[in-house]
């Protein structure tokens, strides 16, 4: 690679008091997760530090298209505002893999990170999924020890600033080839030669709740410099020309001898996923059920639904209480759909895990269609229930002792409405109590099949699937 490459070197006398120490282990649960602790930075770079920034694709390699987006130029903004940012910073030597449109290989992209002695190569994406229905932020690591740990430390420094910002987060993920190796060519050929990487999907431009967040250079860039803060809280530098100083930063704790357990990629769909009617209004056109999910592997991520028994789904809704940082989710939550007119829904619910695994609910039948009045219809049955007395302007105010529209007395050979009896309200309140009984006893169950779960991922620490190299 030419010297051409290299964008900027800044050298003082900085030296990172980083030190290598032995962390507890970060044990992940689904119901009860751990906050997140600090704690110090893994990776000791010693007395310089070198960073280099991968703008991804170029050249024929353009990556995602979508309208007027190109990837490969939205990369190379963002990557340059990284740098730019970056340089500012005392004691760091910044590089650019290419500072031009160029056919790039990953693995060249490699070489030259390992041929500038390179202590981190930060790879700059955006995304896009095949149906268009992903949206939100994540980081990609290696599987392996200990760069995971790096991966991980700098992924839980930058996604909290994009969730401030609105983002959806989607996590800090691995991902293997068949042969057990890292599935992404710029982690797998960095670590080949010994650089630290990670894949920063900044948010994906082919979905409407995040194509704002890309839509102008100015935003482009922000995340470039957003992606160089998170990487001087990650090595702990200082600016004197910003005036920050990031010595003190403290990470999320993690571990150097094995993957981080929010990391461990999930092969399996969500364990659980029903539906529990409520209620069906069918005049107003809404039905109420009690969404019920659990995955004990990673948290819930997405739903979606179908109302035609699975022919077609919504797009995808945040799982409520959803944290990718933390593993955090609620297991249980209120839904009201709403139902057109004429409809007889079957409905099925959707429930998807961090790594877009997904399991369906069984599906709900309506009993009935959903035959929702229009405005004619509604006007005109207000008027037959609340006629004007015989001989009387409509328009006048009831005389006092006069039956008013809500005392007017039944038309003959019609009952008038009974009151809601005792034992009406007593069925009500046992249906209620039965609902809120059974939402307590799922609860129970899936929080002690959750620990028997972890219980068992404790046996098995020692041969998880991740650390085979």
């Amino acid at each position: 690679m030419e010297h051409k490459n290299r964008i900027g070197k800044q050298q003082t006398g900085f030296r990172k008091g980083a030190g290598f120490f032995a962390l507890a282990a970060a044990l992940f649960t689904v119901f009860c997760p751990l906050p997140v602790q600090a704690a110090e930075r893994l990776q000791d770079v010693g007395e310089k530090l070198v960073v280099v920034i991968d703008p991804g694709h170029g050249g024929e390699n353009e990556g995602t298209k979508e309208g007027s987006c190109l990837e490969k130029e939205m990369d190379y903004i963002t990557a340059m505002a990284m740098c730019r940012e970056l340089m500012q910073y005392d004691g760091v030597e910044v590089y650019l893999t290419r500072t031009e449109d160029q056919d790039m290989s990953l693995a060249e992209r490699a070489a030259f990170a390992a041929s500038v002695e390179a202590d981190f190569l930060f790879s700059i994406h955006y995304n896009a999924s095949e149906n268009h229905e992903l949206f939100g932020s994540e980081v990609w690591v290696s599987g392996f020890a200990p760069f995971n740990g790096y991966g991980y430390q700098y992924g839980q420094a930058l996604l909290p600033m994009l969730r401030q910002e609105g983002l959806f987060i989607r996590g800090i993920k691995t991902r293997f080839l068949d042969n057990g190796d890292n599935y992404y060519g710029i982690i797998r050929e960095s670590e080949a030669v010994g650089v630290p990487a990670v894949i920063i999907e900044h948010c994906h431009v082919d979905e409407a709740r995040d194509q704002g967040y890309c839509d102008t250079r100015e935003k482009l860039e922000a995340f470039g410099r957003m992606d160089a803060e998170a990487a001087a809280q990650y090595f702990g530098l200082t600016s004197s020309a910003l005036g920050v100083d990031y010595s003190g930063y403290s990470l999320a704790q993690a571990r150097a001898d094995i993957p981080q357990p929010l990391t461990v990629r999930d092969e399996t769909p969500p364990e659980i996923c029903e539906l529990s009617f409520l209620e069906a209004d069918y005049g107003a056109g809404s039905l109420s059920f009690l969404v019920s999910g659990a995955d004990y592997d990673t948290p819930l991520l997405y739903y979606s639904y179908s109302l035609d028994g699975g022919q077609t789904y919504s797009s995808r809704e945040p799982w409520p209480g959803s944290d990718a940082l933390t593993g955090s989710y609620t297991d249980t939550f209120p839904l009201q759909l709403e139902i057109p007119s004429g409809a007889t829904p079957q409905v099925i619910l959707r429930a998807y895990n961090l790594y877009d695994l997904y399991t369906e609910s069984a599906p709900y039948i309506s009993p009935q269609a959903f035959e929702t009045p229009g405005p004619e219809a509604v006007e005109t049955a207000g008027e037959a229930q609340n006629p004007a007395p015989e001989g009387t302007n409509s328009l006048e105010p009831v005389g006092e002792g006069e039956a008013g529209p809500a005392r007017e007395a039944a038309p003959a050979g019609e009952e008038a409405p009974e009151e809601v009896s005792v034992g009406t309200f007593l069925k009500l309140c046992l249906a209620a109590a039965a609902v809120l009984l059974s939402v307590i006893l799922f609860s129970q169950l899936i929080a002690a099949h959750g620990r028997r779960k972890r219980r068992q991922r404790r046996k098995d620490s020692g041969t998880s699937r991740n650390q085979r190299k």
